[in-house]
């Protein structure tokens, strides 16, 4: 099952595109959520005008190590997420656009733990992409840059290996043939989810 792009998910998914995003305490993240990346050619949310019914920008909380936390909406489209860069990127000769994991609640539609990574190019629509926390494996499922979990009901499996593993890493295919491994960084990212599980309950 693949989850599209809700109201509350698509601003600034242009900064992904673009690889426009500087992570900091202050700083606007994308509001990635499951579905195809936006069209780098198309506006940049950030810079039109304010519409009626458009979604809030999203708003920094907190960063903790490497782990950004951010809120986004309010009411049933309120959504809170986590997301970081990875640390190391192999090969590291590649060009590609920067690479991110997110884990988002959106409690408007009773949705938890929704894990999203985008890689930064295009992934073999055949490949076998995979997440490693630990000693556990996780089947992912690609759709152009993005991934997500092959199954979702083991989003909370997943998220709980994050809290007990010192890293992540992600592995996939570039329609090239290039193999990627991806590494994040785990320290901070408990802290960071129990921010987020307080601000979207």
């Amino acid at each position: 099952m693949i989850r599209f792009l809700t109201p509350s998910s698509t601003l600034l998914v242009g900064a992904l595109a673009t690889g426009a995003l500087i992570l900091g305490p202050l700083a606007a993240p994308p509001a990635f959520a499951q579905g195809k990346a936006a069209d780098p050619k198309k506006p940049d949310p950030k810079k039109e005008e304010a519409k009626p019914g458009a979604p809030a920008k999203p708003s920094a909380l907190d960063k903790i190590n490497d782990w950004g936390v951010y809120v986004a909406g309010a009411g049933k489209a309120k959504a809170c997420y986590v997301l970081a860069e990875p640390k190391e990127r192999a090969p590291k000769d590649l060009k590609r656009d920067p690479g991110y994991v997110f884990i988002t609640h959106r409690p408007g539609e009773n949705v938890r733990n929704e894990v999203s990574v985008v890689m930064g190019f295009d992934v073999k629509a055949d490949s076998t992409p995979k997440a490693e926390v630990g000693a556990a494996n996780f089947a992912l499922i690609a759709k152009g840059p993005n991934l997500w979990l092959k199954n979702p009901a083991q989003e909370t499996d997943f998220v709980t290996a994050l809290r007990k593993s010192p890293r992540l890493i992600i592995k996939a295919d570039s329609l090239r043939g290039n193999t990627t491994t991806d590494t994040y960084a785990l320290a901070g990212v408990s802290a960071a989810l129990d921010r987020i599980s307080k601000e979207c309950q």
